[in-house]
């Protein structure tokens, strides 16, 4: 019996021993872009400023994790009118609330490379649940994140109802990682 107790310890040891851990990748740089349709124009802008803490394996869905914030401040529309105003606490109220963060509760693989991922987004101290399609490619140690969803902004306290400004607003991510 103390035979074939230590016989599956020994087993249990080199089986997860052998199995490789899902990689730490390092952000280098990021393009965090949203659209929104005003006065019947498309409106363009950006976010700098990502942290992130991500690890990540393309062949499996457990043991990933995806943790990123933004600085909300960081907003620019190329108009520092525009921007400034959205700033203010009726947008993005940057001095009570100057992250921007999402969180990844789980991970499904869609197909090779494209994946959906299951998020809680904080905007405004708002928690929602979002699903973000997403492909990761990697070659030689690098690697790169692109993605695009669609947010009603009304659902965030992200400006008022306005017959000018859409509600929906669409972002794209394309994060680009080297493998720490």
């Amino acid at each position: 019996m103390k035979f074939k107790s230590a016989y599956l310890i020994i087993f249990s040891i080199l089986c997860f021993a052998g199995k490789s851990q899902n990689s730490e990748w390092l952000a280098t740089s990021s393009v965090i872009s949203f659209k929104i349709k005003n006065a019947g124009f498309n409106t363009n802008g950006k976010f700098t400023g990502l942290k992130s803490k991500i690890i990540f394996d393309a062949t499996t869905t457990s043991g990933n994790l995806i943790e990123a914030s933004l600085d909300a401040s960081t907003i620019d529309t190329d108009n520092s009118t525009r921007d400034g105003h959205l700033k203010k606490e009726e947008y993005f109220d940057v001095q009570k609330f100057p992250l921007i963060k999402l969180s990844s509760q789980k991970f499904l693989k869609q197909n090779e490379g494209s994946f959906n991922g299951y998020f809680k987004l904080n905007l405004k101290n708002v928690v929602k649940d979002i699903m973000i399609p997403f492909t990761f490619s990697e070659k030689e140690g690098k690697g790169v994140f692109k993605g695009s969803f669609t947010l009603n902004r009304l659902d965030y306290g992200v400006g008022g109802s306005s017959i000018i400004m859409s509600d929906n607003v669409t972002i794209s991510l394309t994060v680009y990682v080297i493998k720490k």
